[in-house]
This record gives C-alpha cells, structure tokens and sequence, in this order.
C-alpha cells in the first residue's frame, strides 16, 4: 500500500503540476503555433492565439491527469515512478480526476470557441488522450500513439482557423507523431528491465534495446523528412530551412548521448534537447512568416 504524506491545501496546485511535468507543454504548444503560423503566413489575431493556447493547455493538462491516474499502480511498482504524487498518497485520486475534468472543460471550451470543425473532433481528440495510457498493455506502437497525441497540435490549430482539413498541417502531424515516438523510445529504454517484469509493451521490450534505438533514429529520420515536405507544401522560406538545419542537428546530438550500455543521459535526450527542438522550429517559422 502506498505511503501517505500529507500536502497543504495551498500546495496541492503545485504538487499536480510538478506530478504532470507542466513546463513539458513546450514539447507540444510550438507546434500548435506553428500550424496557426502556416494558416496565411502571419500572426493569427490575439483572441485566436489565446484560445489555441488554452486548447493546447488543457489537452495536455488532460493527457497528463489522465495518464497518471491510470497507471497509478503500475508506477506504484516501478522504482523510477515509485515517488509520484498518487503512488505516495501525496494526491488523492479524486483530486487529480477533478483536474483532469477540468482540463477537459478548458479544451472543449476552447474548441467552441474557435471553429465548428474544432468542437465536432474535440471528442476525438480526448478518445486519444484517454487510449494512449492504456496502450503499452497491449502493443508495442504506444510510440506512436503517444505521438499522435502531440501531433494533433499543429493540425489542430489549423482547423481551429480555417474550419477546414489541408496537406500541410497533415504533413506537420505526422513529422510530430514520429519525432514523439522516436525521442520516447529512448526515454522508455530507462524503463525496459521493470517493463519486461511487469508485461508491459514498448519498442525496447519487443526488440531489445539497440535495435530500439536504431528505431529511434529511423523515425527521427522520417520525421525530418516530414518536416521537409513542410517546406515545400508551406512555400516556406529560407528561416525555416535554417531552424530545419538546427532540428537536425538536435537530433543527432540527441542519439549521440545514449547507448544501449550507456542510458544515463537519457532525460537530458528526453527533455532538454526535445524542448529545444520545438522551440527552434517554432522560432525560425516565425521568422520566416514575419519576414
């Protein structure tokens, strides 16, 4: 049975967003304002840009409450995940599950308030985030459904402004949805041996973990490639091959710093380099919309 400690009122709001990894938004939220970027090539009015933003907001808080809760026993049992607020007791289950109803009010709000096709697919969008936790039970793809996720950033964010479905937003998901699964193939290599133990499914446990990584890597690759029909489907510019260029880069650096005997900088892949990327793409689409 897991330890309870006790929380201060005033701190339970810090404690959830600690346990939900808050600052991690950056991985998803550029993408979203890239596809808002590429809509007409310009800043999207301010109105617009906080709704996509509270959309984007509220779908990871969502994701994130949802995914703790439903694995809350399984992280009860895994060392690395053994300290998180519900496995410890440090948050009670229905406080979580009240902020994860929340989320989901914010999303589905911002969703009305954008554009019709927004709200007709925003239960779609939530069917995603409330099937990807359960995923690594049954199939070793979770990757990608976990990208898939993320990947309705920037496609999102074109519907919300246009009302409609195009090539290039499609084009900017789907580069997403394999830079997700690539960088998370290595972050769920930390977890392989209590995987394995506990009968769960990932790229690492199904095909040990070099060729995980050589996975990885393939999907990096195919995610640039994504990224670079962007290019020409977007009529993008100079700026945004550059901020490709800098991706890439990132990218390799980021399969540099791990190897199957040789795990120990893999939160620094995960986190650090992930954050820098998306922020470096965004950036340099921004540039080269506003010049």
């Amino acid at each position: 049975m897991a330890s309870r400690e006790l929380a201060f009122p005033g701190d339970k709001v810090r404690i959830f967003l600690a346990m939900i990894k808050f600052e991690h938004t950056i991985f998803a939220l550029p993408f979203a304002y890239m596809g808002a970027l590429l809509v007409q090539k310009q800043i999207p009015a301010v109105l617009s840009l906080f709704w996509i933003t509270a959309a984007m907001v509220g779908a990871r808080t969502a994701a994130m409450s949802l995914n703790r809760l439903i694995d809350r026993h399984i992280d009860a049992l895994n060392p690395r995940t053994v300290n998180r607020a519900l496995p410890k007791g440090i948050l009670a289950v229905n406080e979580v599950r009240f902020y994860a109803f929340l989320s989901l009010v914010l999303l589905l709000l911002s969703a009305w308030q954008l554009s019709p096709l927004a709200l007709k697919l925003s239960p779609l969008a939530v069917a995603i985030l409330v099937f990807y936790p359960y995923t690594k039970r049954f199939t070793w793809t979770s990757h990608l459904f976990l990208g898939l996720a993320l990947g309705c950033a920037p496609l999102g964010a074109w519907i919300a402004l246009t009302d409609n479905i195009a090539l290039t937003p499609v084009l900017l998901c789907l580069g997403v949805v394999f830079w997700v699964a690539g960088f998370d193939i290595i972050y769920a290599c930390e977890d392989y041996n209590f995987d394995l133990s506990a009968g769960l499914h990932s790229i690492p446990v199904r095909f040990g973990l070099k060729t995980a990584l050589t996975i990885s890597t393939l999907f990096h690759l195919v995610a640039l490639i994504f990224f670079i029909l962007v290019a020409f489907t977007g009529k993008m510019g100079l700026f945004y091959l550059i901020g490709l260029a800098i991706a890439a880069f990132l990218v390799l650096k980021q399969h540099l710093l791990v190897s199957p005997a040789d795990l120990s900088r893999a939160e620094v892949a995960f986190f650090n380099l992930n954050g820098l990327l998306s922020m470096v793409l965004f950036i340099f689409t921004l540039l080269d919309v506003h010049f």
